[in-house]
C-alpha cells in the first residue's frame, strides 16, 4: 500500500489501529461542525470501514496523517470521488490541536503529487462548505481557485463551493511542500 512522507508527517492507508483516533476526529465537533456534524461511534465505524474498503477496490483514499516525529495521529487526509461527487477530491480533515499548523497544506500537497503523478488525475478539487476560512485559506496556498459550485449528493446534500486546478497547473507551481 502507498505511504506518503512529507518533511514532518507520514500518511498511510489506515489501518485497525487507526480507528480509535478517527473515531475521535469524527466525533469532536469543533472539527465535523463544517464537515457535516460530529458522528456517532457507530457511524464514525462505518466512515472508517469506508475509508478502508476505498483502499481496497480503488486503490486510494484516505490517509491516516501522523506527525514523524512523533507518530500523534493529527488527521486524515486523501483523494475521493463518491458516487454524484462534483470531481476528483483531495480532501482534508485534521485534529483540532493539529489545526493551524500548515498541516492540511502539507498532507494535501503530497496527496496531490499522489493524484496528478500516480493515479493519473486531470484535475483536482476541494469541496468547501462556506463559512470556511481555514480550509479556504489551504486551498488557495494549493494554488487553487474557486471553480465552480456544485451540490453534494445525499447524505450530505449540500452546496459547497468547488475549489480546484489541473493537473497542468499544478505541475507547473508545486510547492515546497509537496512529497520527499
Amino acid at each position: 500500500m502507498t505511504t506518503l512522507v512529507t518533511p514532518r508527517l507520514v500518511l498511510s492507508p489506515p489501518t485497525a489501529d487507526d480507528y480509535e483516533d478517527f473515531a475521535a476526529l469524527l466525533g469532536d465537533p469543533r472539527v465535523m461542525d463544517i464537515l457535516g456534524g460530529a458522528q456517532v461511534r457507530s457511524v464514525a465505524w462505518r466512515t472508517f470501514m469506508q475509508t478502508a474498503g476505498a483502499w481496497a477496490i480503488c486503490g486510494y483514499g484516505f490517509f491516516s496523517v501522523r506527525e514523524r516525529a512523533t507518530g500523534r495521529f493529527v488527521g486524515r487526509i486523501g483523494c475521493q470521488r463518491p458516487e454524484g461527487w462534483p470531481g476528483t477530491e483531495v480532501g482534508w480533515g485534521l485534529t483540532f490541536d493539529a489545526q493551524g499548523q500548515g498541516y492540511a497544506t502539507e498532507a494535501a500537497a503530497a496527496c496531490i503529487d499522489f493524484a496528478v503523478d500516480t493515479l493519473g488525475w486531470t484535475e483536482v478539487i476541494h469541496c468547501i462548505a462556506a463559512p470556511n476560512p481555514p480550509s479556504v485559506a489551504v486551498a488557495e496556498r494549493l494554488g487553487a481557485r474557486i471553480l465552480r459550485q456544485a451540490p453534494l449528493p445525499a447524505p450530505v446534500s449540500k452546496t459547497v463551493d468547488v475549489w480546484g486546478q489541473t493537473a497542468e497547473q499544478w505541475k507547473a507551481r508545486r510547492p515546497s511542500t509537496s512529497s520527499e
